[in-house]
């Protein structure tokens, strides 16, 4: 398997996140996500001025095989989503890492970002759960 792109930081629900300098972030679902749902059909979104808290859901993701929520890698107040997956959900499948980008959030406490995992503990568990 490819390893997952080491500039971003993930949760054990599959989602990475990426945090600017000027704490903005932006959200999104790993590449085991996207294949593990399959074609993603619908992305449900929260709007712009939408709380998140980390480790709970923000939107629903729905895949010709599934709906899944999507989990908050860390908390704060969404600024944009990614209108573009209103008419092209599967940028999702295509592009995971970075066309299909799911929110950008203003985050809250940035001490949370010590608690996420790098891409290299996010791999490992990928392993493990392979197993």
């Amino acid at each position: 398997p490819m390893s997952s792109p080491s500039d971003r930081k993930y949760i054990k629900d599959h989602d990475w996140v990426v945090v600017e300098s000027d704490g903005s972030a932006t959200f999104g679902i790993t590449e085991f996500a996207q294949e593990s749902l399959g074609d993603v059909v619908f992305v449900e979104l929260p709007e712009a001025g939408t709380d998140v808290t980390q480790g709970q859901s923000f939107g629903e993701i729905e895949s010709v095989k599934a709906v899944s929520e999507l989990i908050s890698p860390l908390s704060g107040t969404v600024t944009a989503r990614n209108a573009a997956l209103q008419d092209k959900p599967e940028l999702v499948n295509e592009s995971p890492y970075a066309d299909g980008w799911l929110l950008k959030v203003a985050v809250k406490d940035e001490s949370e970002i010590d608690g996420l995992m790098t891409a290299e503990e996010y791999d490992a568990l990928l392993a493990s759960e392979a197993q």
